[in-house]
């Protein structure tokens, strides 16, 4: 009996040490992430890279970026009619898609997707290319050469995904309501005119505004969480594949929270703004 008693006080040491240190690590990278991210804005400010590294990341993050959003806002656009047709249709409201859909897309979906889409398809490749870099020993290089490794590395990244996913989020956007209308008007037959009606009554500027308020921030967290995982990479190629995940699965975390906290502060805005909910024209 005492020694099973002894067991499991050392099982439950064991576990309590490791949240410890869990903790502590836990903390330690945020800190560290958070210095990083200062250094990156202080280095944007002060002194911005030259055009030869900074238009390939642009071409990079939002020219190919491009063709991947817009298939993907175009098939959400038409998903979200085809879920939403039957139940509007079950209490006669089914004219009203036209504003459900495209409020949806201009406030939610819209700049999520496209933020998605840029975390897997550009964060990735970045934590990927800058985690190659480090266990190649190239970043150590450009410190030996005299070179800021986050100014020449990380700030044209951090800037290429700060202004392009506003224009990511506005093709999503188009996309989705061009999907949406094809799919209700030429598919489920509905009446074009109170289509569109309904959605100039609901959608308001306020909507497209809040969609690229968001997509703004998102893009600033891809950028700086990408960055940090291939700058603090492990050696090997398990630490660059490893890097890579990470920078996709915190990112999409990062977005979520993002967007749970911004919908909240500027509906909150909005109707402090605006009590009886007038639109924004």
């Amino acid at each position: 009996m005492i020694g099973w008693l002894i067991a499991f006080a050392s099982n439950i040491g064991s576990v309590v040490l490791n949240a410890y240190d869990t903790m502590v690590n836990g903390l330690i990278s945020l800190g560290d992430f958070a210095l990083f991210s200062l250094r990156t804005l202080r280095w944007m400010f002060s002194r911005l890279p030259r055009r030869g590294t900074i238009w390939p990341n642009f071409y990079e993050v939002g020219v190919k970026s491009l063709p991947v959003v817009a298939l993907t806002g175009t098939f959400i656009g038409m998903v979200l009619a085809v879920q939403s047709y039957f139940q509007f249709r079950q209490i006669g409201l089914e004219t009203r898609l036209g504003g459900v859909i495209n409020m949806t897309l201009l406030r939610e979906l819209g700049p999520v997707l496209a933020a998605t889409m840029l975390a897997g398809r550009v964060g990735s490749a970045m934590a990927a290319e800058l985690g190659t870099m480090r266990v190649t020993q190239q970043i150590d290089a450009l410190s030996a050469m005299g070179v800021n490794p986050v100014h020449y590395l990380v700030v044209p990244r951090f800037m290429a995904c700060l202004f392009l996913i506003p224009t990511l989020t506005v093709m999503a956007d188009f996309m989705g309501v061009a999907g949406g209308h094809f799919y209700c008007v030429n598919i489920l037959g509905i009446d074009i005119h109170h289509y569109w009606h309904n959605s100039a009554k609901f959608v308001t500027n306020f909507d497209l505004f809040v969609g690229l308020f968001k997509s703004i921030f998102f893009g600033s967290a891809i950028a700086m969480v990408s960055c940090y995982q291939g700058f603090n990479c492990t050696d090997g190629a398990e630490g660059v594949g490893s890097a890579s995940t990470s920078s996709f699965v915190y990112s999409f975390v990062a977005i979520l929270v993002l967007d749970l906290f911004l919908g909240i502060g500027l509906d909150s805005i909005y109707f402090t703004l605006y009590p009886e909910g007038a639109s924004l024209l």
